[in-house]
């Protein structure tokens, strides 16, 4: 069946608030490529959203499903327990940041690790407030929509929103003249000590580096001051590592960069391969604080998905995932940074590893440039590209390709990306 007689297929069965980039529709991936039902082939500059870190169908990760499908596909983990998801939590304690004693609790999605990260310091410390920054992302669900900055088109028109939620300015080195991370830290704490009060935050949560937002780097030293303020005011340190960790970033995890040491962090998307797991894992007194029964959820853990995480884990650690991200940095950087030097619309190149992204702007100016950017992803999309949009203002292509991406394929896609921004020159 085409593309095309799907896609009249969805328009009669799927809700239209659910939309795609691409019309065409996929048959089969694998690696560092996408192959739709019409024989084109994309190369994937998007891993589906920083999921597939370990290459579509990797075959470890599918070798581990199908053995844990003939065995069982489902007990709850609250009911009737299994090694596996004890095997995922030791994984989680043993790779985030931090010696200390750590425990770990399994769920669906990357918002629900969130949302339970934020009870956990809730409950742990009695206090309500949480403090998130501005351009942050973190899920579609009502409180993950309190705590995610930008409002089209994930808020509009969905609320009430939960409360006892405070924004505070991020870093975001091209628009705040480039202040240091302490600065900018320090203007972040005055507004949270103004605002909220220091007895009152139950938790600071932040992404390391900002994934929906725009893939904002915080300056350095700016991570580090915030989590020191917060172990002084008694609050809880979330990372939300959901699209930066696992090898993403070139580090396990984004917040190893500059030695952070979170309270709590929440992972997800590229944890297993494709399949829907999530994690919360964190100091022990934290998250042994709930009581008996305070969380979980019927699909939290599931066996196949847990399978497949020890598969993919075990993947990033015989590939060397890590310096297979930094391999693709050292490959996009340079080229991203001749097209900039040629590109008075490129605004600045930025990311870590395998998370990288350029923003558009009108020349000779930082007003952002959505109009262009959206074109040149159609661009790339029409010569076999997959590329991703994302910034609060509409205005940054970010490239998150599968870490196992061969050489070839990144060559050939920034080509591809090369004549798309010719193409789509301004003036």
């Amino acid at each position: 069946m085409s593309s095309e007689e799907l896609h009249k297929r969805r328009h009669a069965a799927v809700a239209r608030g659910v939309t795609s980039m691409l019309s065409s529709y996929v048959d089969h991936a694998s690696g560092g490529s996408l192959h739709d039902v019409d024989g084109r082939e994309w190369i994937d500059f998007g891993s589906g959203i920083a999921v597939t870190s370990v290459g579509n169908a990797a075959p470890r990760v599918v070798a581990a499903v199908r053995e844990q499908a003939a065995r069982f596909t489902h007990t709850c983990f609250m009911v009737a327990p299994y090694e596996s998801y004890v095997a995922v939590c030791e994984q989680l304690a043993a790779l985030t940041p931090g010696t200390f004693d750590k425990r770990a609790a399994l769920f669906n999605s990357g918002a629900e690790a969130v949302e339970n990260a934020v009870k956990v310091a809730r409950h742990a410390t009695g206090r309500q407030a949480v403090v998130v920054f501005d351009h942050a992302y973190h899920g579609r669900t009502n409180l993950t929509m309190a705590l995610t900055a930008k409002s089209m088109p994930y808020k509009h028109r969905f609320g009430p929103f939960a409360p006892e939620v405070y924004r505070a300015p991020m870093s975001y080195p091209l628009r705040d003249g480039g202040l240091a991370g302490a600065e900018a830290a320090a203007r972040a704490i005055d507004v949270i000590e103004k605002q909220v009060g220091a007895a009152n935050v139950a938790a600071v949560l932040i992404e390391p580096i900002q994934g929906e937002g725009g893939f904002v780097v915080p300056a350095p030293g700016f991570l580090p001051a915030l989590a020191g303020w917060a172990r002084e005011a008694g609050a809880v340190f979330i990372a939300d590592e959901v699209q930066t960790g696992f090898c993403r970033t070139g580090s396990w995890f984004a917040c190893d960069d500059e030695g952070v040491e979170p309270d709590l962090v929440t992972t997800a998307k590229g944890m297993a391969g494709g399949l829907p797991l999530a994690g919360v894992v964190g100091r022990a007194e934290l998250m042994d604080a709930v009581h008996p029964g305070g969380l979980g959820g019927t699909y939290g853990g599931n066996p196949i998905a847990c399978a497949a995480g020890l598969a993919a884990i075990e993947t990033m650690h015989e590939l060397d995932l890590n310096a297979a991200a930094r391999r693709i940095e050292g490959l996009f950087v340079p080229r991203l940074t001749a097209l900039a030097a040629d590109d008075p619309g490129i605004a600045e190149v930025r990311g870590r590893g395998a998370m990288l992204a350029i923003e558009l702007v009108k020349p000779g100016s930082l007003e952002p440039d959505p109009l262009r950017t959206a074109a040149v992803a159609r661009a790339c999309h029409a010569a076999g590209l997959l590329v991703l949009t994302c910034g609060t203002y509409g205005n940054v292509l970010r490239f998150l390709p599968p870490l196992v991406i061969s050489d070839d394929e990144v060559s050939r896609g920034l080509d591809i990306l090369a004549a798309a921004l010719v193409a789509q020159l301004p003036g």
